[in-house]
């Protein structure tokens, strides 16, 4: 198959979930292009370009630290291909790690990969979906009210702080529009500079507040799903605990966070079957859940990683299980001939 990858910028990309993916594709012998969000081309006849790298078929790549190497170097070959021409186009980038001066990039993917998807190549996830929950923390309030901590969603600080009187004034802050843990805080009656975080916070938009889970002490476990189901490889399951560095309540990896293994509980379970419904009916193939104990606490949509730290914890690193699902996909889309959509070509097992 051929398949292209939409980055932020192939330029600051890491060698995680994303480069994992290719790696593994480019090892099963599939083409694979890569391309930043800036990097669409469309001609008033309707053709779409799109400008990418290749790292050279054939090349020996199974590190993704390999294969990242080589496609920021000059090695990569360069090559404008027609959208028509690619088999899938998969939107990795995340609209909330671009920075002030690339406001135009945070929704031009998207945007894209509906018109692409218009075009009849498989997009995922799928780009409606992706449209619909383009701001995650917002897509999450939509699932059932048991599985979340008690939130409000405001740039009022008088309605924040009234939520933290009533919620024992203990509460967490964060950005509406963010991720990695950044600009999240842990507000209680000791802390002497809760006006100005939340201005600040409120400043750049919404924010969000939540309840405190004491059990987020022993970290939160992410959950990765495909196609409503937990991810599984030779038997072992996608789910792996953050535990938060000391000091520290944000669990993210990206704030410090190491990773220990995690049994799927009963819990996590149920959050997983009351949340499947809604991401199989929305065409929403690959999510990453981020639970602590009985209470989800968010929902990971549009870039969501963690299978470049698997191998942490000694499991694989499921890359091979996401592409031969991609594969089965575009056997169905083959044999059905344009009978099943998008969406349903998203989720379809």
């Amino acid at each position: 198959m051929k398949i292209c990858f939409v980055l932020n910028k192939i330029e600051t990309e890491k060698a995680a979930t994303s480069v994992a993916l290719m790696t593994k594709a480019h090892v099963k012998g599939h083409d694979v292009f890569v391309m930043g969000v800036g990097d669409f081309n469309f001609e008033s006849s309707g053709t779409i370009t799109l400008n990418t790298k290749q790292v050279p078929k054939g090349t020996s790549t199974k590190s993704p630290k390999k294969y990242l190497e080589i496609l920021q170097s000059a090695k990569a070959k360069e090559k404008k291909i027609v959208s028509t021409d690619v088999d899938v186009l998969f939107i990795r980038n995340n609209p909330t790690e671009e920075g002030a001066t690339r406001h135009w990039a945070e929704q031009a993917g998207i945007a894209f990969g509906r018109m692409i998807q218009q075009q009849g190549v498989l997009v995922l996830n799928d780009a409606y979906a992706l449209s619909h929950a383009f701001i995650d923390k917002l897509y999450f309030e939509e699932l059932p009210k048991d599985i979340k901590p008690a939130s409000i969603i405001t740039r009022k600080k008088e309605n924040i702080l009234s939520f933290w009187e009533k919620n024992n004034k203990r509460i967490v802050l964060k950005p509406l529009e963010g991720s990695g843990g950044k600009d999240v805080y842990l507000i209680d009656e000791h802390e002497k500079n809760t006006n100005q975080i939340i201005e600040t916070i409120s400043n750049h938009g919404y924010v969000i507040a939540q309840e405190y889970l004491p059990a987020v002490k022993d970290g939160d476990v992410r959950v990765l799903l495909m196609n409503g189901r937990v991810l599984e490889e030779n038997d072992e399951k996608a789910i792996i605990r953050r535990v938060s560095g000391k000091g520290e309540f944000r669990s993210n990896f990206k704030q410090g966070a190491t990773a220990d293994s995690s049994e799927l509980t009963k819990e996590m379970q149920y959050i997983i079957d009351l949340t499947a419904p809604k991401l199989i009916k929305d065409g929403l193939f690959f999510v990453g859940l981020d639970i602590v104990k009985d209470k989800l606490i968010e929902i990971n949509v549009l870039s969501p990683g963690g299978l470049d730290r698997f191998s942490d914890i000694g499991l694989p690193d499921f890359t091979n299980t996401v592409i031969d699902a991609i594969e089965r996909k575009l056997y169905y889309k083959k044999k059905y001939k344009g009978q099943l959509s998008n969406k349903v070509l998203a989720t379809m097992y």
